[in-house]
C-alpha cells in the first residue's frame, strides 16, 4: 500500500513472481490497468498471440477453454476510509475478503496449468457479449441499467453501495466490461461445441450469470450468461434442444425464469433451499416450480432441505432423477453451470461434495448429447475447493476416467427430496416411478408402513364388527406379500347360498397437505377412505343368503428379492384361493366383483381352472384402465364370459374413445358417471346387485336365456 492509500490488486503471478496484469484500484474508485505479456497467463479475449504458453506448439485437443485475466478487473472498491481502518485492524486479524473475489478464476486456471490440463486444451477466442445478443434473455431496460455503471462518478459509486448491496453485488467502472466479457465467452464456448469445432469445453469465466433475471441484476451476477447462450446456440445453429444442468449450491432462479415456458430448454437444479429460506429465497426454488404452459415439466428443482449434503446425495440424484429425464428427453447439448460453492469447504454453500463427485457427475453428463458437454462456471467461494474441483471436472472432460469412491449412503434427507421430486415429475416424464424410489427407514424391525397400518385396521374392524376371519397361506412367497389381506366369513365353507369373492384395492389413504412448496402432511385433515364398505354391508345384512371372501390386493413391500412380478403374485393368491377354499365350499353360486388387478387375475384364472359349473357372474370396475378382453382362445369359454360378465367403467375411461364394434370385445360395458374407483363402486352398486340377482336366479331355476340386463 502507497502512501496515498492506493491497493494494488496483483492479478496473476507465475512461479517466478512476475505478473502479466495488474490492477490498481483508488479510493475514488478508478482502476488502472497495466497489461504485460507473460508465458504463464493468456490475456486479451483469448488471443494466444497474448502470451499463451501454447503458442508454441499445436493443440489438436478436442477440448476447450475460456480465460481472459481482464474479467479480474470487476472488484470491490475499497476506500481510503476502509484501508485505514484495515492498516489499524492488521495486528488482530486479516481482511476477510469478498466471496466473488477475482482470484476465484485465477486459482482455476493456475491449477488446471499446474496439473498439465491447459497444454492439453484448445483455447477459444471470444468477444465481449453484445446489445442484441442480452436482448435475447434481458430487456433493454436492463441492458441500459448495467451499462449505465460506467459513467457513474466516484460520489454516484459510494452512494450506490446501499442498493447494490441489497442485490448482493458490488460495482466498479469496469464491471460492465467484464460482464460482457464474462457473458462472451460462455457464448462462444457453447457454440464451438454446439457446432462441433470441440467436444466440450470449459468456461472460466466471472462474474457468474445464473441469479440474473431478465429484468433484474443480482446474486453477483449481471447478465445471465448461460440464458443468453442457450438463445445464441439456437438462433445460430442446428441444435435446438438443451439441458441446463445447475449444480451450484444456489437456485438458479435467473436462469429458471428465462425459459419458464419454454420446452426447448430442460433445466435441471439441485440446490440448498431450507423451505425457501436459503438465498435467492422464495418458493420459487420448489420442487413444485416446473414451469408453465409449453414449459410445464421442463423445469425440475431437487431442493436440499439442509445444509451438509455431500457426494452420496448428489450421485443418488443423479442417478434416480436427473439421468432418467435427461436420456428421456434426449438433449443435443448438455450446459452445467457450474458453481461449486456445494463444495466441502466452501462458507456459504456449507455442504460436502469432493472433487471426486463433481468428477463423477461430469462422466454421467458427458453420455448425453453425444458428449456435447459445456461446464460455465458460475459460484464457488473457497479458492481452494473451487480450484481442485474445477482440475477433477476438467480431468474428465479431456477424457481421463473418474476416481473411485468409497462406499456410500445417501442420506435420510436427500432420499426424501428425491422421493417428492420423482413424485411431482410423474406428471411429466414417464421414467419417474416414485415407489421405486420410496425410502425405508434403517431400522425395518421396527417401522410399518402406512399401507400396513390400514391393513391392520381393516382386519380388527371387519373382526369385531361382522365376525370375520384372516385366511392364512401356507406357501412363503404368498404370506410374505398378502398374509392378513385375506378375510371371510366364518360360514366360507358351509353357506350354501352365494359366495361373493371381491378383489380389490379400494382401501386407501387420503392425504391433505399444508402447503403446496412444502409437503408437510396436515395429519388433522387426512382420512381414510374404504370404498368396500358398501359391499361388507350388503353381505352381512343378509347372512343366510350370502358368505364372503374379501381380497385386498394392496401389496406388501418385500423383503426378500422378487422372483415374479406383482400380478403374477395375484394370480397365483387368487389361484390358492380357489383351490382352497372356493373349490371347496358349499356354496351354490359364486360371484366374483374385481376391481384394479383383480380383474386381470380373474381372466387367468378362467382359464387355468373349470369354474363354469358354479361361477354365476364376474363384475369388473374399471376405474381408469382397460378393462379384460374376453377370452380368445376357446370360443366357448367365450360365449359363457360373455353371459356371465358386465364391466361397470368411469365416463372417461379410454374403453368409450372407440366405436362400439371395439368396446364389444370387453363384453357388456356399461358407463358410470364417476371420477374415481371409489365414486365407481358406490354409483354402480345398485346395478351390481341387480345383476348378481338376476343371474343367480336363473341359474337357480335352470334358465338357460341371457336375462334382460
Amino acid at each position: 500500500m502507497d502512501s496515498h492509500g492506493d491497493s494494488i490488486m496483483h492479478v496473476a503471478e507465475d512461479e517466478a513472481g512476475s505478473s502479466n496484469l495488474a490492477a490498481q484500484t483508488n479510493g475514488n474508485g478508478n482502476v488502472q490497468v497495466e497489461v504485460a505479456q507473460s508465458q504463464n497467463l493468456p490475456n486479451g479475449g483469448g488471443s494466444q498471440a497474448e502470451g499463451d504458453d501454447s503458442s508454441d506448439t499445436v493443440v489438436t485437443s478436442r477440448t476447450g477453454y475460456v480465460y481472459d485475466a481482464r474479467m479480474m478487473l470487476h472488484a470491490p472498491i475499497i476506500s481510503p476510509e476502509d484501508e485505514g481502518a484495515a492498516e489499524e485492524d492488521d495486528a488482530e486479524e486479516d481482511d476477510t475478503p469478498h466471496p466473488e473475489q477475482p482470484d476465484r478464476i485465477k486459482e482455476i486456471y493456475l491449477r488446471l496449468k499446474e496439473n498439465m490440463c491447459i497444454q492439453k486444451m484448445r483455447q477459444i477466442p471470444f468477444k465481449p457479449l453484445q446489445k442484441h445478443e442480452a436482448m435475447l434473455v434481458h430487456s433493454e431496460d436492463h441492458w441500459e441499467k448495467v451499462e449505465a455503471i460506467a459513467l457513474m462518478d466516484d460520489d454516484a459509486i459510494r452512494c450506490s453501495e446501499e442498493y447494490y448491496e441489497r442485490l448482493s453485488l458490488y460495482v466498479n467502472k469496469q464491471t460492465p466490461e467484464v460482464a460482457r466479457l464474462s457473458a462472451g465467452g460462455v457464448i462462444a464456448t457453447c457454440l464451438e461445441v454446439a457446432r462441433g469445432n470441440l467436444r466440450n469445453a470449459f468456461a472460466i469465466v466471472r462474474p457468474p450469470g445464473h441469479h440474473a433475471e431478465p429484468e433484474e441484476h443480482m446474486g453477483f451476477c449481471f447478465f445471465n450468461n448461460v440464458a443468453v447462450a442457450t438463445r445464441i446456440v439456437q438462433q445460430l445453429t442446428p441444435v435446438k434442444r438443451i439441458l441446463i444442468l445447475d449444480w451450484d449450491v444456489h437456485h438458479g432462479n435467473g436462469t429458471q425464469r428465462a425459459f419458464w415456458m419454454d420446452e426447448t430448454v430442460l433445466y435441471i437444479s439441485l440446490h440448498r433451499y431450507e423451505g425457501g429460506i436459503f438465498y435467492p429465497s422464495g418458493p420459487f426454488g420448489s420442487l413444485e416450480s416446473c414451469g408453465e404452459g409449453k414449459g410445464a415439466g421442463f423445469s425440475v428443482n431437487i431442493p436440499w432441505p439442509c445444509k451438509g449434503m455431500g457426494d452420496a446425495d448428489y450421485l443418488y440424484a443423479f442417478e434416480k432423477i436427473v439421468m432418467p429425464i435427461a436420456y428421456e428427453w434426449a438433449p443435443e447439448l448438455v450446459i452445467i453451470s457450474a458453481g461449486f460453492d456445494a463444495a466441502a469447504g466452501d462458507r456459504l454453500g456449507e455442504c460436502e461434495v469432493t472433487p471426486a463427485g463433481y468428477a463423477h457427475m461430469t462422466h454421467m453428463l458427458s453420455s448425453l448429447a453425444g458428449g456435447k458437454l459445456v461446464v460455465a462456471l458460475e459460484g464457488g467461494y473457497n479458492l481452494e475447493s473451487i480450484s481442485k474441483s474445477s482440475l477433477a471436472v476438467t480431468q474428465i472432460l479431456l477424457g481421463e476416467s473418474p476416481p473411485e469412491l468409497p462406499p456410500m449412503i445417501a442420506s435420510e434427507e436427500a432420499t426424501e427430496t428425491v422421493w417428492h421430486v420423482a413424485m411431482q415429475q410423474s406428471k411429466y416424464w414417464k421414467c419417474m416411478n416414485p415407489k421405486a424410489v420410496e425410502p425405508r427407514a434403517e431400522s425395518q424391525s421396527h417401522t410399518l408402513s402406512i399401507p400396513e397400518l390400514l391393513k391392520i385396521y381393516r382386519a380388527d374392524y371387519l373382526f369385531k364388527a361382522h365376525k370375520m376371519y384372516q385366511i392364512p397361506f401356507v406357501e412363503d412367497n404368498l404370506a410374505e406379500r398378502f398374509e392378513g389381506q385375506v378375510i371371510c366369513t366364518k360360514n366360507v365353507y358351509s353357506g350354501t347360498g352365494t359366495l361373493l369373492v371381491f378383489m380389490h384395492d379400494l382401501c386407501n389413504l387420503r392425504i391433505e397437505l399444508d402447503g403446496k412448496a412444502y409437503c408437510n402432511v396436515a395429519e388433522e385433515k387426512s382420512y381414510l377412505e374404504d370404498a368396500t364398505k358398501g359391499i361388507i354391508d350388503w353381505v352381512t345384512q343378509t347372512p343366510g343368503e350370502f358368505s364372503y371372501i374379501d381380497l385386498n390386493l394392496n401389496s406388501k413391500l418385500q423383503s426378500m428379492p422378487i422372483s415374479q412380478s406383482y400380478e403374477q403374485d395375484v394370480e397365483e393368491a387368487v389361484r390358492y384361493i380357489w383351490d382352497n377354499y372356493i373349490e371347496l365350499s358349499e356354496a351354490q353360486h359364486i360371484v366374483f366383483i374385481c376391481h384394479g388387478p383383480g380383474s386381470s387375475a380373474i381372466m387367468s384364472l378362467i382359464k387355468e381352472r373349470e369354474v363354469k359349473r358354479k361361477v354365476r357372474a364376474i363384475v369388473h370396475l374399471a376405474s381408469t384402465g382397460i378393462p379384460p378382453r374376453a377370452p380368445q382362445d376357446s370360443p366357448e369359454l367365450q360365449m359363457w364370459y360373455r353371459k356371465k360378465s358386465v364391466v361397470f367403467a368411469t365416463s372417461k375411461n379410454r374403453v368409450f374413445e372407440g366405436s362400439w364394434n371395439v368396446r364389444k370385445r370387453f363384453g357388456t360395458v356399461k358407463k358410470i358417471d364417476a371420477d374415481n374407483a371409489s365414486q365407481l363402486l358406490t354409483r354402480s352398486l345398485p346395478e351390481i346387485k341387480e345383476f348378481v340377482a338376476e343371474r343367480t336366479r336363473m341359474a337357480a331355476n335352470g334358465a338357460v336365456e341371457e336375462g334382460t340386463f
